[in-house]
């Protein structure tokens, strides 16, 4: 966790897009979502900590796992300009369970939700998010 907290940005998510709404034009409204954007060019939108819901059943030995929503609006801009359903997969879930064997981290591809949609240009832009996703999960696990 600490490792991928590093990477992105961490708005206060109210405000966040309060200052979108309140942009008076695209370069404005850049500049919001560059300064809340980590190292991975990346942010945090959401979290959810399911391990919270488990611990209430199976007590304080049960498994932690923390659902991250990260992306950037800006790379989900430049995938919905094309097939306006990237907005249903954006920003992207990152998973990050503990289990016996270790702490796993999940995350499904958006060039895998995007490529049925047959869009050459949205899938270039899902597989840059897919590379800058990846890198940030290899470089936690490390």
């Amino acid at each position: 966790m600490r490792a991928i907290e590093a990477q992105v940005g961490h708005p206060d998510i109210k405000q966040f897009y309060e200052a979108i709404h309140e942009a008076e034009d695209d370069h404005e409204l850049q500049r919001v979502v560059n300064d809340a954007i980590g190292p991975s060019d990346l942010m945090e939108s959401m979290r959810f900590d399911q391990g919270a819901v488990l611990r209430h059943e199976q007590g304080p030995g049960a498994p932690n796992i923390m659902r991250l929503l990260i992306g950037n609006p800006l790379t989900m801009r430049k995938m919905a300009r094309h097939v306006h359903d990237a907005g249903s997969y954006a920003p992207v879930t990152i998973l990050i369970d503990e289990r016996a064997d270790g702490v796993h981290l999940s995350y499904d591809r958006m060039a895998g939700l995007i490529a049925p949609y047959e869009n050459a240009e949205a899938l270039e832009v899902a597989r840059a998010l897919d590379n800058k996703v990846e890198g940030l999960l290899v470089e936690a696990a490390q």
